[in-house]
């Protein structure tokens, strides 16, 4: 079911509200409306990492797959965090390199453990946390924390 939707009202000065529609134009937004929601979930979600919450990431790697032991220690530190790791995607982008995208859920410092020993492996090229909410940012939707087998409708 749809939430209700609130209105209110914004005051802010001419410089910047130029500046937010020139924002608002270059990432396609239609209106102010969904840019300041997308701003406000952005703001959210940076609270959720920061006061280490329940999150979920996915962590990029590009890797030379020919270096010895690499994919044996990329796998190995995915069972390292178990109940953590609930997905990964691996990707053969040429001869010598690789992608391997792991989508990880937990606790914010646990989250960036994780991406932070995978992009530490020697032979790991380039690596990337991209952190989100692991439920709607600032609570909505959220009854409580633990694995959900059951809904809740």
């Amino acid at each position: 079911m749809p939430e209700e939707i609130k209105r209110f009202g914004v005051s802010m000065e001419s410089e910047l509200l130029t500046e937010f529609d020139r924002y608002i134009a270059d990432h396609a937004y239609t209106n102010r409306s969904e840019a300041i929601r997308d701003l406000i979930r952005r703001a959210l979600v940076q609270e959720e990492w920061t006061h280490d919450r329940e999150t979920v990431g996915a962590i990029n790697l590009v890797y030379d797959h020919h270096v010895p032991e690499l994919s044996r220690k990329l796998n190995q530190l995915q069972h390292d965090f178990p109940g953590h790791v609930i997905a990964s995607l691996h990707v053969h982008l040429d001869h010598h390199h690789c992608m391997e995208v792991v989508v990880a859920r937990g606790r914010a410092h646990e989250i960036k453990t994780l991406a932070d020993r995978l992009i530490a492996l020697r032979g790991v090229l380039h690596g990337a946390l991209t952190g989100s909410s692991a439920g709607a940012p600032g609570g909505a939707g959220r009854h409580h924390e633990h694995p959900h087998p059951h809904p809740h409708d």
